[in-house]
């Protein structure tokens, strides 16, 4: 099986996990959608593609924003993602979405359709980042703008690194391969900018957006998420003995208390958004 392979089967097996905390990761990530919606351009009436859309967010909030009068469509490679986000979109009676199965590199589209194209958090994943960006291009209309986001650095998003290090320590892997699929690939500023400037966008522009990961959960419920979201971390931790997973959950769950707020947690989160125009 290839890496891309992998990365895909991960993300079917991850979707009914996914489907279950629904509500409370779009809450997580909502200011992030909102940030590639303002930076995108996206207002009432457009026609939106949203790549790599997973169980179907930001495209089920940028229906909201685009209204009966737009067209929304997510696309993504995993089927099992793609059959949740259709549920979903099937339970709400929308109209003006779909959700169609395939990869960033071979879009099912005819060329400049789209009114803005968005991805959040999956140009990191693309086999080929710059021929994923390339086919965006194609499907978008000329002027108008396609936008990214990523992690910005491990260190300055402890809603990732308070989890990460104390796992490595505990289930050390080897080092990923320079430029590897990964949630960091795009964590250096510029690196990503090159990329869609290369891809044959003009104006193309970075930003880091400052936001706050909420979720209204228990340090414990808080666990059961961030191990229910990552297949591979559930590989990672079956594969130690009970007494060190015991006492990693324990470093885990005090590493969390520090960003209890109120009812819930929040974590400080930095992301980059990178947009450009056709």
């Amino acid at each position: 099986m290839s890496r891309q392979d992998e990365v895909v089967s991960r993300w079917s097996n991850a979707a009914p996990l996914w489907e279950k905390h629904r509500n409370i990761i779009r809450e997580m990530f909502g200011p992030v959608s909102e940030a590639l919606i303002e930076d995108a351009g996206v207002v009432s009436g457009c026609s939106v593609l949203d790549v790599a859309t997973g169980s179907g967010e930001p495209a089920l909030r940028i229906a909201e924003v685009v209204g009966p009068a737009g067209e929304v469509v997510g696309a993504d490679p995993a089927v099992g993602v793609i059959e949740a986000a259709r549920r979903v979109a099937s339970q709400r009676s929308l109209k003006n979405v779909r959700f169609e199965v395939a990869g960033a590199d071979s879009l099912p589209f005819r060329d400049e359709h789209f009114d803005a194209v968005i991805s959040r958090f999956g140009v990191m994943f693309f086999p080929s980042p710059v021929n994923g960006i390339r086919e965006m291009l194609r499907v978008l209309k000329p002027g108008r703008t396609i936008a990214f986001a990523v992690w910005h650095y491990l260190d300055n998003n402890p809603f990732h690194s308070c989890l990460a290090r104390i796992v490595d320590r505990f289930a050390p892997e080897p080092a990923l391969p320079p430029d590897a699929p990964n949630a960091f690939r795009f964590a250096a500023p510029g690196k990503l900018r090159g990329i869609v400037r290369e891809a044959g966008a003009r104006d193309v522009s970075e930003r880091v957006f400052h936001f706050s990961i909420n979720a209204p959960l228990t340090v414990e419920d808080f666990w059961t998420l961030r191990c229910d979201m990552a297949e591979k971390l559930r590989q990672r931790l079956a594969a130690l003995p009970t007494d060190a997973l015991i006492e990693l959950k324990q470093q885990v769950l005090d590493a969390f208390r520090a960003y209890v707020k109120g009812a819930g947690v929040s974590f400080p989160a930095e992301v980059l958004i990178v947009s450009g125009r056709k």
